[in-house]
């Protein structure tokens, strides 16, 4: 096992209970993170392997605790402040002014 992205299949963990008529996205936000993640890749600033990565290494109790697309927009907060797009003030102003109700 190289990550808890690599746990499906052991014994103990109990079975998978998918939800009848799952939708693919919760929530608007997980539809925008997912296509933010392949439209920004789409213009060459990443490839999948390392949109994946970005998703993968992350500490096992972060990536354990958090929904299906809050490590996809984890990932892509991490892809864009290696690259130089964002910066991790940016993207705390943004929670803040989101958390007050603006958008």
């Amino acid at each position: 096992m190289n990550g808890p992205q690599d746990l499906g299949g052991l014994h103990g963990l109990g079975p998978v209970q998918p939800e009848s008529d799952e939708p693919v996205f919760h929530a608007e936000w997980e539809r925008r993170a997912f296509a933010l993640t392949l439209a920004m890749g789409a213009q060459g600033l990443w490839n999948l392997d390392q949109s994946r990565h970005a998703r993968e290494n992350t500490d096992p109790v972060t990536y354990l605790s958090q929904s299906y697309y809050q490590i996809w927009l984890r990932g892509l907060e991490t892809l864009l402040r290696e690259r130089g797009i964002i910066d991790e003030a940016e993207i705390q102003a943004r929670m803040v002014e989101l958390a007050g109700g603006k958008s």
